[in-house]
């Protein structure tokens, strides 16, 4: 009984160990034909997104969101993007939003009631917005 069994024999279908794996390797944007990034890649850069989190907790706070408003936060975004945030506090009209910089999603929303001695973590930059 000291046969060896090896991973291969045990899981045909198992994972080479890591030092043989190959990274793979990342797809260029997709473009038109032009060569320009496609229309659909512009608009996701272009606007924010919310999370199914941040939708429920706009709802039950009652915040709604002004299209000015929206342009102001996707230029505060574009701000903080470039001083290489990653999760930002964002205060707008009183109301406070934490966003996902890199994939510009408002990851979850308060209002002014809900901020009062609210500690935010998890953060590593902060913008208000007038």
């Amino acid at each position: 009984m000291t046969e060896r069994i090896s991973i291969g024999q045990l899981y045909p279908n198992a994972v080479s160990p890591a030092s043989t794996r190959r990274t793979p390797v990342q797809q260029p944007i997709s473009t038109s034909g032009s060569g320009n990034p496609t229309f659909q890649k512009l608009l996701q850069e272009q606007f924010v997104r919310f999370s199914h989190h941040a939708e429920v907790r706009l709802k039950e706070r009652g915040i709604q969101l002004k299209p000015e408003q929206l342009d102001s936060l996707s230029k505060a975004i574009d701000k903080v993007a470039a001083k290489g945030a990653k999760d930002a506090l964002m205060v707008l009209g009183g109301n406070a939003l934490i966003v996902n910089v890199p994939n510009r999603t408002v990851v979850t929303a308060l209002d002014g009631n809900a901020m009062n001695e609210h500690v935010f973590t998890k953060i590593d930059s902060a913008i208000i917005i007038s």
